[in-house]
């Protein structure tokens, strides 16, 4: 466990570490401030492009070989960014340590359920989930903790010793797959293909409506964006119809036809809009409407992801007790409430009153979401554990990407100033989060 986690964190932090660093690598590598962006759009773009075809290659060959390879990968490639010369180079090697990290995110519920009793495994999660959200936010602070003492290419040399002991902890350490490969699965060039395309298509698209950088977005910007979301559907619906002819999958639609699997992404779809709607949302509120400094409104926004670190491990300790279709209905009708809070908070408001509804917020959420994850690991047979580990990241680029498009349309009719725009938006969130309770709640009839 001590390897999965390590890996994890690993691959979390290098999502969020780089933001800080964004100034300097374009100054030293003489690249503009929206070229070194490519530094952090290479790195997700990998990810998510990847991370089915790795779940499935996980299915295959094994969760543990996977999971080694990935951190080697990863590890090769954070070597060849500490040495990059041109901002090309850099971005080629993010885009390889994505993979890298792809390989590790893809199977690490899966190695999760290999390594813990079934009975125990809530917890499991529920730490896994710990990790993460600490992760996301220690990547900022760790980040300026590196640079205020060193030039950013140690961002990357850190990652060094840390990735050689967790591919030598693992290769001592993971479980093996339990048995053979299941019967039909199979990863054919041209699914991988339109599995990269549809996925890269809808986050560039999300990414050119200016959302995913908090900026509010251009007329040329928004039409660029549509075109490329309307092909990433388009790939979309070629991928779905091939797949549909398939036995086993790489996009899981057999994990699907579960009634309690489908539900459960469902409500991991619209609990993540929600979560894009708002945080994007929060800091334009705070910072424009409300006139805060963006220290105080930093400190305050960590509020949500503390609550959801408290909340993990109790979820945890609650899964098998109650059902996740009830957790995760009450934790996002918190979430729901939260928000709507939120969106309902007078002009000049306290610190304070922002600080208990965020925290609301992130207890709701970190009470629906290890219950969550378990269920959609959990529901999915043995040997498909590797596919349902890789809809888990699926659900959430989905989500996010829902959000996003929502967001800019607000943004656009609405904009930033006076807190309409995200208002607005916090307003819908919470409907998303109401709706995402709702589906929860039917699982209990399933």
């Amino acid at each position: 466990m001590a390897v999965i986690i390590l890996g994890i964190a690993l691959s979390v932090l290098d999502a969020s570490i780089m933001n800080l660093a964004l100034p300097g690598i374009a100054r030293d590598l003489h690249a503009s401030p929206a070229q070194s962006v490519w530094v952090v759009n290479a790195y997700q773009l990998a990810i998510l492009a990847l991370l089915l075809p790795c779940a499935t290659l996980g299915d295959l060959i094994g969760y543990r070989r996977v999971y080694l390879a990935g951190i080697a990968v990863f590890t090769l490639a954070s070597a060849a960014c500490l040495f990059a010369v041109s901002l090309p180079m850099l971005a080629a090697a993010r885009a390889v340590q994505g993979l890298g990290a792809a390989g590790v995110m893809a199977v690490n519920a899966a190695l999760v359920r290999l390594t813990y009793p079934s009975h125990r495994l809530g917890r499991a999660l529920a730490l896994n989930s710990v990790v993460v959200a600490i992760a996301s936010v220690a990547g900022p602070s760790l980040a300026a903790a590196i640079l205020s003492i060193a030039s950013w290419p140690w961002l990357f040399a850190m990652n060094l010793p840390i990735g050689l002991a967790v591919f030598a902890l693992g290769w001592r350490a993971l479980p093996h797959n339990p048995g053979a490969a299941p019967a039909g699965v199979r990863l054919t060039a041209i699914d991988v293909l339109l599995n990269i395309c549809m996925f890269g298509f809808l986050v560039l698209g999300a990414d050119a409506l200016g959302t995913r950088a908090g900026a509010t977005p251009v007329p040329g910007a928004m039409a660029f964006g549509a075109a490329l979301l309307a092909a990433g559907v388009a790939v979309g619906a070629l991928y779905v119809h091939r797949q549909r002819a398939l036995p086993i999958p790489l996009l899981p639609i057999d994990l699907l036809r579960i009634p309690v699997f489908a539900l459960s992404m469902g409500t991991s779809i619209t609990a993540f809009a929600a979560q894009t709607l708002s945080n994007v949302a929060l800091p334009f509120l705070l910072l424009e409407s409300y006139g805060f400094s963006p220290l105080r409104a930093g400190f305050l926004l960590t509020a949500w992801p503390l609550a959801i670190v408290l909340m993990a491990p109790v979820a945890g300790r609650l899964i098998g007790r109650y059902s996740g279709g009830l957790l995760g209905g009450v934790g996002l009708a918190l979430l729901a409430i939260g928000l709507a809070l939120l969106a309902a908070l007078p002009a000049q408001p306290q610190a304070a009153d922002i600080a208990w509804r965020l925290a609301l917020c992130g207890a709701g959420f970190g009470l629906f979401q290890s219950p969550n994850n378990h269920t959609i690991v959990t529901s999915a047979p043995l040997s498909r554990s590797g596919a349902a580990g890789g809809m888990l990241g699926a659900a959430r680029l989905t989500g996010q990407t829902t959000g996003a498009v929502l967001l800019s349309i607000i943004f656009s009719a609405a904009g930033t100033g006076a807190g309409h725009g995200p208002t607005i938006a916090l307003a819908l969130a919470a409907g998303f989060a109401a709706v995402a309770s709702g589906v929860s709640f039917l699982r209990l009839r399933v």
